[in-house]
């Protein structure tokens, strides 16, 4: 309950600030920016049956993809504490790697180095590379924060001395899990693995959210019929891997039943709910206004830092460097090739999205 306060409070924050820079440095841009383009392709009679193709298979790609870890208890090769949960968890990794660095980074640095946007300061500053570094800072102060929280409420009692640990030290490492069976009454070894993994999947899920958000809108907001076909089909592939791997996070942070399928269903409904509001405001949102830049322009950036810090360093470096994968150099490159197999598919999907 602390930890999704503390989130929540984080996501108002961002948006605050968001709304302030859109608010206070939208510039004059050039009239052809904020003006229709003559674009054959575009033809709002037809985009709008194809937005709602579109609502419907995102979101059941969207739902087969993050609720099928949660049912792969029941089948002996995807179970939990299995090698084969581990390579499709690591492909599933690969998969939100590849989404942060080839769809929602270069869509960052696209929009916010336009023309359509005034040369100072848009274009005398990454402003794209900046917000994603901080964006992943954030992200790792949110997991830090978390999971001290996690560890504090969690405690039972003090070290005893004659086990000669630091109580400070021993509560970090429990929280981080590399305790070593010292006697320590803080918190068992699963109870700081338990933790690590809500704290994973609920900051995932977040960045996810921002991402899911940002699409939606893009997506609903265009009438260009042309683009919206190919985008279907490469969104369904994009979410149906992208909820593989949230769902495997879900499935090992062992949440009651309600809230994994509430996470599931947040998921798969974000990228629809984006496209109403995109059909919503198409009348009045202009892909390439000054407005819309900077704004999808920052989400993306935000989310950007999100995805990779979490790919990075709660997924693939905690695996890798886990017991289950350093007693075994075979399983670690089979993992390492999975990953990068999932690395693989999401900048061949970049082509088409």
């Amino acid at each position: 309950m602390a930890t999704t306060k503390l989130v929540m409070k984080l996501v108002y924050i961002l948006l605050i600030l968001f709304t302030f820079s859109v608010s206070s440095a939208i510039a004059t841009a050039p009239e052809h920016c904020d003006s229709g383009s003559e674009n054959p392709c575009i033809n709002k009679a037809k985009a709008l049956p194809l937005k709602i193709v579109a609502i419907v298979a995102i979101l059941t790609t969207s739902l087969i993809g993050v609720t099928s870890p949660l049912f792969s208890r029941y089948i002996s090769f995807l179970r939990p504490d299995g090698n084969g949960f581990m390579i499709v968890k690591c492909f599933s990794s690969g998969i939100i790697l590849g989404t942060g660095f080839m769809h929602v980074l270069p869509d960052s640095f696209e929009m916010l180095s336009s023309k359509c946007l005034s040369d100072d300061p848009w274009h005398k500053f990454p402003f794209a590379g900046f917000v994603a570094m901080l964006s992943g800072l954030v992200t790792l102060a949110i997991d830090s924060i978390t999971t001290s929280l996690y560890t504090g409420k969690n405690s039972v009692g003090p070290v005893p001395d004659e086990y000669g640990i630091d109580q400070e030290k021993a509560i970090h490492n429990v929280g981080h899990n590399h305790s070593h069976g010292h006697g320590v009454v803080l918190a068992t070894k699963d109870d700081g693995q338990l933790l690590r993994h809500r704290v994973i999947a609920m900051v995932l899920e977040l960045g996810i959210l921002f991402h899911s958000v940002v699409i939606g809108l893009s997506l609903g907001a265009t009438n260009d019929a042309c683009t919206i076909k190919g985008l279907i089909i490469a969104l369904c592939f994009h979410h149906l891997f992208e909820g593989m791997g949230l769902g495997g996070c879900i499935l090992q942070a062992d949440f009651t039943n309600v809230k994994k399928f509430l996470m599931a269903f947040f998921f798969a409904g974000t990228t629809p709910c984006g496209i109403f509001l995109g059909i919503a405001l198409s009348s009045i949102y202009r892909d390439n206004s000054p407005t819309a830049l900077i704004t999808i322009g920052l989400l993306n950036a935000c989310s950007a830092g999100m995805l990779i810090y979490m790919a990075l360093v709660d997924l693939l470096a905690t695996e890798f460097m886990g017991s289950m994968l350093q007693g075994s150099i075979k399983l670690q490159i089979k993992c390492f090739a999975a990953a990068l197999l999932g690395c693989a598919v999401m900048s061949v999907v970049a082509v088409w999205a």
